[in-house]
C-alpha cells in the first residue's frame, strides 16, 4: 500500500476542511445573533427606525452633512458650516434613543473586535480587516 497523498485525496481534504471552516462560522454568527450585546444592537437599532423625531433628524443631519461635502469640495464650506454641521449631530446623539442606540452600537463593536482578534491571531493577518475592506496597502 503507498503512503502518498493522491489529488483526489487532497481535494476531499480541502472540501471537508473548508466544510468545517463553513459550519464553524454559521454557528459563529448564530452565537454572536445571541448575545446581550447583538440583542440590545438590535433592540435599540429598531427603536431609532420607528422613532419619527429621531428619523427626522436623521434626514436633517444627512442633508446638512450632503451640504457640506458638496461645498467642501467646491472650496466654499466655512467653519460656520462646520460648526454647524457638529451641533446638528450633538442634536440628533443628544435624543435619547438616539443616544442608547450609539452606546449599544459601540458596545457591540467592541466585542465583534475582540472576537476579531481571536480569529485572527492564529492566521497572522487582522481577518476583520481583510474581509472588510478591499483597497488597502
Amino acid at each position: 500500500m503507498s503512503t502518498e497523498t493522491t489529488p483526489d485525496a487532497v481535494e476531499s481534504e480541502d472540501a471537508e476542511a473548508a466544510a468545517r471552516a463553513t459550519e464553524l462560522a454559521a454557528d459563529l454568527g448564530d452565537a454572536i445573533a445571541d448575545l446581550p450585546s447583538h440583542e440590545r444592537f438590535a433592540e435599540a437599532k429598531a427603536a431609532v427606525e420607528s422613532d419619527e423625531d429621531a428619523q427626522e433628524r436623521i434626514r436633517e443631519f444627512e442633508g446638512l452633512r450632503e451640504e457640506f461635502m458638496l461645498a467642501r469640495q467646491t472650496g466654499d464650506a466655512t467653519n460656520e458650516d462646520l460648526r454647524r454641521l457638529q451641533e446638528a449631530q450633538q442634536e440628533l446623539h443628544d435624543i435619547p434613543v438616539m443616544a442608547e442606540f450609539l452606546q449599544a452600537r459601540s458596545e457591540l463593536e467592541l466585542q465583534l473586535q475582540e472576537l476579531n482578534e481571536t480569529i485572527s491571531a492564529p492566521l497572522s493577518v487582522d481577518f476583520g480587516e481583510k474581509a472588510g475592506g478591499c483597497c488597502q496597502d
